[in-house]
């Protein structure tokens, strides 16, 4: 599942027309629908990586691991392919240029914290995701003792609660934050997108509500909802994005869904069950989903540079938007068999001190 939310970020980045300019259709009424059906899926993708965060690394964690050993290895996933696509996109993309308090906030992953768009979108504008992982990550030993006394019987009322922390977050923002002067291409201010949207403390709802699913289902109370009515609901929540006001698009309408489709998931791999997520193919795709996700800016980026504003009738704008697909999905092979891997293989070997996670998704 992890690919296919990367996949609609990708999606998602390639159907605008003004910020990234890839958008290659030529007839404007195309051009307008693929923007149109994608216009909440980068939403989604960010909010399905966080929840997912929250779930598998309570689901994997082991009460006998250190909280310095956890961090370490969250970081040895995700610093290295950050390292190296901030540097890429500084070489090809002439970011060396910037201002240095761009590109070293952007290194150094604290870009989210700054309420300036050329700072928290600056550089490799998705690693924006990684300055809140890496809240998460910092703050998960604690929350996870937390959560691991919260009695069975109250789980779900703590889920509910985080997600009306969620709603009340974008409530206040939308009652007390200056909706104007409004920013570019969009209805709401900047002020009002970096709070509701990049502001890391606001996004620990969702990683919270992830942990609170994985202890239900580990706890017997999930009601054992089917996948394909999870995914049902996902969809509803999806098309509900796309009618609410803008900011309660961002994650409020999706969330609930979001985080049953990924219990419901989980259970049904827990017992065995064939999902389609659980293929070898799936599990390749889920390895390399978090290097395509970092990658696949660059690509649109040079691929916009390569068209030069060129646009075709739609089938041949839909095999380039193919083929910028398949030049991602290749660069972050690359980028995970060269970098990702081998760094995990070498630097993540648990001491003695230590006990490994099971998994390591991002």
């Amino acid at each position: 599942m992890r690919f296919v939310a990367a996949a609609l970020v990708f999606l998602f980045h390639a159907s605008l027309l003004a910020a990234v300019k890839f958008n290659p259709y030529q007839d404007s009424g195309a051009a307008q629908l693929f923007q149109s059906i994608f216009s909440k899926a980068g939403w989604l993708g960010v909010s399905f990586f966080f929840v997912l965060s929250g779930f598998v690394m309570t689901w994997s964690a082991r009460a006998d691991d250190s909280a310095g050993g956890f961090i370490r290895r969250r970081l040895l996933k995700i610093y290295p392919n950050h390292f190296f696509t901030w540097l890429l996109m500084m070489v090809c993309m002439g970011n060396v240029f910037v201002d240095p308090r761009v590109w070293l906030s952007n290194l150094l992953l604290l870009q989210s914290w700054v309420p300036r768009p050329e700072v928290f979108m600056g550089v490799n504008s998705p690693s924006w995701s990684l300055c809140c992982e890496l809240l998460f990550y910092l703050a998960f030993p604690w929350l996870n003792q937390r959560i691991a006394r919260i009695p069975a019987g109250r789980l779900w009322p703590c889920a509910a609660a985080a997600v009306l922390a969620l709603f009340a977050v974008q409530l206040a923002v939308d009652s007390w934050v200056p909706a104007t002067p409004k920013g570019p291409g969009l209805p709401i201010s900047l002020q009002q997108w970096w709070l509701s949207y990049f502001f890391p403390p606001l996004r620990m709802f969702e990683f919270v509500l992830g942990m609170l699913m994985a202890r239900i289902l580990r706890a017997g109370k999930w009601p054992d909802l089917g996948l394909l009515p999870a995914a049902g609901l996902l969809l509803g929540g999806y098309l509900l994005a796309r009618e609410v006001p803008f900011l309660y698009g961002l994650s409020t309408a999706t969330v609930i869904p979001v985080a049953l489709l990924i219990t419901a998931a989980a259970a049904a791999d827990a017992q065995r069950r064939p999902t389609g997520f659980n293929g070898r193919r799936m599990v390749w795709l889920g390895e390399v989903s978090f290097a395509f996700y970092m990658v696949h800016m660059l690509v649109l980026d040079l691929a916009s540079a390569w068209l030069d504003g060129r646009r075709f009738e739609p089938a041949t704008a839909t095999l380039v938007v193919l083929a910028a697909f398949l030049a991602s999905l290749l660069a972050g092979w690359l980028l995970y068999a060269l970098v990702e891997r081998p760094v995990m293989r070498y630097w993540s070997r648990p001491r003695a001190a230590a006990v490994r996670l099971q998994s390591a998704d991002a």
